[in-house]
């Protein structure tokens, strides 16, 4: 009987450890802009000079909208879709370029593992 019980408690154990795992990482695609244009769909909106930016290129576009609040988020235009980034660090040297986000996707966020310019 504690040979069934000890055997069968090994089998739990590998079975919830295998659930429990790391889901594989997967490879996003879009431009790193900030959440405020992202919602918007570009930047059209934020670099007119009425607005107060008064940027002329993407990246500046999204570095003031940083400074005013806004977070970097991945924007894919293909689908509309946005994603939140786990780190805010990495997306710093990316902004306003197409990129290939790697990492796991946990609800709408993506958990970085790596940044690289779009080829």
């Amino acid at each position: 009987m504690k040979k069934g019980v000890l055997a069968f408690a090994a089998v739990l154990l590998v079975a919830i450890t295998s659930f429990a795992a790391d889901k594989p990482a997967t490879t996003f695609s879009g431009e790193i802009m900030d959440s405020q244009c992202a919602a918007m769909g570009n930047h059209e909106m934020m670099m007119k000079d009425a607005t107060g930016t008064n940027t002329k290129a993407k990246a500046e576009c999204s570095k003031a909208c940083i400074k005013a609040g806004g977070k970097y988020v991945l924007y894919d235009g293909a689908a509309k879709k946005v994603y939140q980034l786990s780190d805010q660090a990495k997306p710093v040297a990316f902004a306003g370029q197409n990129v290939t986000v790697t990492g796991t996707l946990d609800g709408a966020t993506i958990k970085v593992t790596g940044i690289a310019k779009a080829k």
